[in-house]
């Protein structure tokens, strides 16, 4: 069974915060980091998982674009189908 000490806990609870899109800045506040850099740079580990993720979620975003400027270009029903007598 591998040593878990709560220092480990703190580098998940750091890791797991960034991968759910915590604002870095305040994931720094919640730490107690004085340096951005020890926040991003030793206490989260991100992987190739993390990465495909990420470029997942812009292929979404992307698509969705996409779709929204395909609606964009139909025209609106026209409101002259009734004329006024």
């Amino acid at each position: 069974m591998p040593n878990i000490t709560p220092h480990v806990c703190r580098h998940t609870y750091c890791s797991n915060m960034a991968k759910s899109g915590m604002n870095p800045k305040t994931l720094q506040y919640l730490m107690g980091h004085s340096d951005i850099g020890v926040t991003l740079n030793t206490y989260t580990h991100l992987g190739l998982e993390d990465a495909t993720d990420e470029l997942c979620r812009m292929e979404d975003l992307e698509n969705a674009r996409k779709e929204l400027e395909k609606h964009k270009e139909e025209k609106p029903v026209s409101q002259k189908m009734f004329r006024a007598i």
